[in-house]
């Protein structure tokens, strides 16, 4: 598929910083990564305009996304496709009518999730139109490394965020860290670049004496890891002295779809989520359900101070698991906000819940501590 005077361009939908891994894995394999710009306010006008008025807010962006990729010169248009009972499976179809519709004329490929390693190295030799096993295992390489070396940096940026003396340094010193990463070629020079990375985040100013609440995001994949589709909500709770940790991430995905369980040190988040949801949820629902029910007895039993689920309008899924909150907070007591978003969700009434959320889970934190003194 390769035009051997001119590199073609392949673009994915933004999540977070997940472009950062991708490049470099198309790099490898001599295919110049187009990165559109990051979601923005466009990107979702462009993606609701044309999008059924039902569908799910991630579906929206992605449309929106790769409407600017075409629109910026991308080649191909790259979708992430599953089975099963989550519509995702069917979303690749409908945008692919959807950009025909439109008259654009980008080619249009898919990743299976659900064929794990050989889904992304399929994909690839599609790309290079030749089967090459050692370079496509390279590529596979360095991007499923990138992945994890990222996941690191942002729980040290959610350390250090819901800490530092001046508000925002810590997200100065993380984009720092991110463009380093980013700038690495080859697994080799990875580590090296990412300890360099690590300690530009380190240097953030921090009150280590700070009252600081700590909280689990789960809810849908995207929602949990797109800063643009949550409206910010790390930063935000960071802001207001919580350190987050997501149960939901890419790497935490590539280790249940990518890794054979024989590879794997300790229970992966599915295994874990099969355990812990089952008086609850005996079987899997589709999208992130059975790991979003399993993930507020997880918080608990870790003693989270709350959990927050974060779910698109309309995802079915998300709002089965929703119906099954009631009965496992009969069972556990742990405070979970369940916020529902859209293209439609104000930042004022948003940001109210968040603040309301934290100084119950503050004053509740403070009462415990308060009768655990004085039973001492």
């Amino acid at each position: 598929m390769v035009n051997k005077k001119k590199k073609i361009k392949v673009a994915f939908p933004h999540m977070g910083t997940i472009s950062i891994a991708w490049s470099a894995g198309l790099r490898k394999i001599g295919v110049e990564p187009y990165v559109q710009p990051y979601t923005s306010k466009r990107t979702l006008s462009l993606g609701t305009k044309n999008s059924p008025e039902a569908i799910c807010l991630p579906y929206k962006l992605i449309l929106g996304n790769f409407i600017e990729a075409i629109e910026g010169g991308a080649d191909y248009v790259a979708m992430i496709t599953a089975p099963g009972c989550c519509r995702l499976g069917e979303y690749g179809g409908s945008i692919y009518s959807s950009l025909k519709d439109l008259g654009y004329n980008a080619n249009y490929i898919e990743v299976s999730l659900y064929d794990g390693l050989r889904g992304f190295y399929n994909f690839l030799k599609k790309l290079i139109g030749r089967n090459d096993p050692i370079l496509i295992m390279r590529a596979l390489n360095i991007t499923i490394r990138k992945v994890f070396a990222i996941d690191d940096l942002d729980k040290a940026l959610s350390y250090y965020r819901a800490r530092e003396i001046h508000f925002g340094d810590a997200e100065k010193n993380y984009k720092k860290a991110i463009k380093i990463i980013d700038k690495v070629e080859s697994t080799r020079d990875l580590k090296r670049a990412y300890n360099k990375a690590l300690a530009e985040i380190e240097k953030t100013e921090i009150d280590e004496t700070r009252e600081v609440l700590y909280v689990d995001l789960t809810g849908e994949i995207y929602l949990v890891n797109d800063e643009f589709s949550n409206q910010y909500i790390e930063r935000e709770l960071g802001r207001m002295g919580v350190q987050t940790r997501r149960s939901l991430t890419v790497g935490s995905f590539l280790k249940d779809a990518i890794i054979p369980k024989a590879f794997q040190n300790k229970e992966t988040h599915l295994q874990r989520a099969e355990r812990m949801a089952k008086p609850y949820l005996m079987r899997d629902i589709g999208g992130d359900a059975l790991e979003c029910v399993s993930d507020v007895v997880f918080a608990e039993s870790k003693g989270k101070d709350g959990i927050i689920h974060i779910s698109p309008f309309t995802c079915m899924p998300e709002i089965m698991s929703q119906n099954i909150f009631p009965s496992i907070r009969n069972d556990h007591d742990i405070p979970l906000l369940a916020l529902i978003m859209d293209e439609q969700t104000g930042r004022a009434g948003y940001i109210t819940r968040l603040e309301a959320f934290v100084d119950l889970m503050r004053r509740k934190k403070r009462a415990n501590a308060a009768k655990n003194k004085t039973r001492i």
